[in-house]
């Protein structure tokens, strides 16, 4: 499973509160996503594209339990979010939904807009533009086939109707 994008940086304790704003939580998951992270770059939603890669630092995601939060994100297009470290809730509801979360500190060493290649299963992350390289430590086989099938629960409607 390989993910490519450009890369966009975040620092530290990105919250759900940012990533799905509670003024805008009652709107449309469509609509929700259009204002992901726009406190802290207003260019990010209008601007990512399928496949891009978000960079955080440490304890991304920290705050509500909502789903909401992974699924803008999601819905974006974002193909893998790797962070520092992540909040648990926010790690199991990005899985879930299919969203791969990838722990690795890299906000030293990356910048927007670098192009970067993540295999998730070979546990390497590469960036285009000069071979910088990182080891990532490999998916689980059982995290990789959630990831997959778009997230848990459309692996379980594919093992109930197979």
């Amino acid at each position: 499973m390989i993910v490519e994008g450009h890369a966009w940086v975040f620092g530290d304790r990105i919250d759900t509160d940012l990533l799905a704003p509670g003024y805008a939580i009652k709107k449309s998951q469509e609509e929700l996503a259009k204002h992901c992270l726009e406190a802290v770059n207003p260019d990010f939603a209008p601007s990512v594209r399928p496949g891009d890669i978000v960079v955080g630092g440490a304890n991304f995601g920290l705050g509500s339990s909502r789903e909401q939060a992974a699924s803008s994100l999601a819905t974006l297009g974002i193909g893998a979010v790797v962070a520092k470290s992540f909040a648990r809730i926010f790690y199991r509801n990005a899985i879930n939904i299919g969203l791969p979360a990838v722990t690795l500190d890299l906000t030293a060493d990356i910048e927007t807009g670098d192009f970067l290649k993540l295999d998730l299963e070979k546990g390497t992350l590469v960036r285009d533009a000069d071979g910088y390289q990182r080891v990532v430590e490999p998916m689980a086989p059982h995290i990789i086939d959630i990831l997959k099938a778009g997230g848990l629960m459309a692996q379980l409607q594919q093992r109930l109707n197979p």
